[in-house]
This record gives C-alpha cells, sequence and structure tokens, in this order.
C-alpha cells in the first residue's frame, strides 16, 4: 500500500509518497480502508517537528481518517464494511490505518467520507471544549475566534447546536462570508480593540465565553470582552505566538481561562468520542452542523494542502481524497 513519510522535519516538502507495508491491528484496534483524510494545523506542526508529538522519523504523520473497515476484533461491535472515521496521533496519511476502538466512531447515513473527515478533529475537538470543558449553557454568548478557518466554522455550529448566541470573529472582512455560511448571524472583525465593540453588542456586559484557537495578542484582547464569570477556552495557537496573562485581569472579572486538549483526554475517558458523536449526530439531522469544506485534494497533492493550509488559502475545511 502507499502512505506518505515523513523523512526529515522540513515542512510538507519532506514528506515523500512511499510503498510501505500493510499495518495489522492490534486486539483492541480495527483495521481501516482510507477513503478521505482530513487536512489539520497539527499535522502541518508535525511535518515540522514543532507539534507536542514529535515522534522518532521517518513517520507516517495525519490524524483524522474516514473509511471503511477492514478487519475487527470479535464482540467489538465492528464488522467489515462498515463505514467508519477516526482520530489518530499519526499514521493517517496512508490507504490503511490501525485504529484504537476507542478513537473510532460510525458515520451517520447522511454524512459522506469527506463530511467525516471534515468532523472528527475539529467538531470533536470544538464539543470537547465547549460542553465539557467551557459548559456552555443555552442562551449564553459565545465569541468563536478564527471562524473562517476549519475549527471557527465547526465552533460556530456546535455552539448554536448547544442553544448559544454565537459571534463570529474573524481575521479580515473577506472571511465573513465563510463565517456566515457556517451559520453565524453575527460577525466581527477582529482588530486591536475588538473587545469594545464586542461590550457594544451585548450591552455592555461581555461574552460569556470564547473560542480561542488562534491565541497572540488576541487572547488578552478577548480576555478584556469577557463577562463577569466568562470563560475563554484555549483549543490552539495558530497565530503562532503562545500568549501570557497576567492573572489580575482574571481576578477582577471572576474570569477563567480553560485548556481543552481533545486528543490528550481520550486516554482518561474512552467514552469521550461516542457521546460526542451521539451529540453531533443530532446536530447533524437538525441541520445544525454541516462541514464547510473549502478545498479537496487528490492523495497526490496532500503535501500541497499543507502547504496552502499554511499560506492561508485554504477558506473553510480542506479534505484529501484518498480513494
Amino acid at each position: 500500500m502507499h502512505a506518505f513519510v515523513l523523512n526529515d522535519y522540513s515542512g510538507p516538502t519532506g514528506l515523500a509518497l512511499t510503498e510501505v507495508d500493510p499495518p495489522a491491528a492490534a486486539d483492541e484496534e480495527l483495521l481501516l480502508r482510507v477513503h478521505s483524510v482530513g487536512v489539520n494545523f497539527p499535522d502541518l506542526l508535525m511535518t515540522k517537528g514543532q507539534y507536542q508529538h514529535k515522534p522518532e522519523l521517518p513517520v507516517v504523520p495525519g490524524c483524522e481518517i474516514a473509511g471503511t473497515v477492514v478487519s475487527a476484533p470479535t464482540d467489538s461491535g465492528w464488522s467489515p464494511g462498515d463505514r467508519a472515521a477516526a482520530f489518530v496521533w499519526q499514521g493517517g496519511f496512508s490507504e490503511e490505518v490501525a485504529v484504537p476502538l476507542d478513537s473510532v466512531v460510525r458515520i451517520p447515513d447522511a454524512v459522506d467520507f469527506d463530511f467525516a473527515a471534515a468532523m472528527v478533529v475539529n467538531y470533536h475537538t470544538v464539543h470537547f471544549a465547549l460542553a465539557r470543558r467551557g459548559r456552555v449553557r443555552p442562551g449564553e454568548t459565545v465569541l468563536v475566534m478564527g471562524a473562517g478557518g476549519g475549527i471557527g466554522t465547526a465552533g460556530i455550529q456546535v455552539a448554536a447546536g448547544l442553544g448559544a448566541r454565537v459571534i463570529a470573529g474573524v481575521s479580515d472582512e473577506s472571511r465573513a462570508d465563510i463565517a456566515s455560511a457556517a451559520g453565524a448571524a453575527e460577525t466581527i472583525v477582529l482588530e486591536p480593540g475588538f473587545a469594545a465593540i464586542l461590550r457594544d453588542m451585548t450591552d455592555g456586559r461581555g461574552v460569556d465565553l470564547v473560542l480561542d484557537p488562534v491565541g497572540d495578542w488576541l487572547f488578552d484582547e478577548a480576555v478584556r470582552a469577557l463577562a463577569p464569570e466568562g470563560r475563554i477556552v484555549v483549543v490552539g495557537f495558530a497565530a503562532g505566538q503562545i500568549p501570557s496573562i497576567k492573572v489580575n485581569r482574571l481576578l477582577l472579572r471572576n474570569a477563567s481561562v480553560i485548556g481543552a486538549a481533545f486528543g490528550a483526554f481520550l486516554g482518561l475517558d474512552s467514552d469521550l468520542m461516542r457521546v460526542q458523536a451521539e451529540s453531533l449526530e443530532r446536530m447533524i439531522a437538525e441541520g445544525t452542523v454541516v462541514p464547510q469544506i473549502g478545498a479537496r485534494y487528490s492523495f497526490a497533492d496532500l503535501p500541497t494542502a499543507l502547504e496552502h493550509l499554511e499560506q492561508g488559502k485554504i477558506r473553510g475545511k480542506a479534505v484529501v481524497q484518498v480513494r
């Protein structure tokens, strides 16, 4: 079979399409034939050796896949031919992948492989961040930063599915239409001083929760926009700079900063993906969750997809079609 092997930490150019041996599934794993792969910022960071998980080389990166089951353990509830989507720490840029049973979910009948591959990392991450860590309640106001990207568009839809009022924050006006297409009724450009705009939009109170996948200076400004007992949930640092905070600002606002690392939590709660999948399937049925796929690439063009992600050329989510 074929896989993209990372031979050096030089970025997407370090990937080479290579003939490799098929994986062998362990006792608590199923073997998945990959149809579609989601393209994610952590994948890009891994090719540069900048991700928190830095394996020895050579390695096959890729963390988000959708396909059909080839084989599964007896009494696992899975059968050959079942459609499944999965999160893996590495190995996803391949035609077949061995997947732990606690990291795989069924694909609803109404969802195709591209949509399923676009949902695992982004939608499960934001669901974990908003529902589990941020504990969003119906009627609260949520600011989703980076709302023109894959995490942001997912955050808009999941927050709305949880009953929140959603304000989408984008980097410039050209990305406002992406947020609107994802379902955002209100959009602002995240320019210096945007906290004051948010306070005007909320009658001076501020927002109850901020979903932050960007970091840098935007984090500090978002803290200023929090309402009393507001929360800012950190899911990444796409802007590059990891921010710091003067905790007196939290003290004065009775506010909280919360971390949300979905992948790291899977080892602590084996039912996490299953429970979240049930909630997301309800949102799909209601029409709230519809992945915003902005670009599709062939398997051979996977490195190009990562390059386009780095260059900011992808609007919404990118998917690679393996077969």
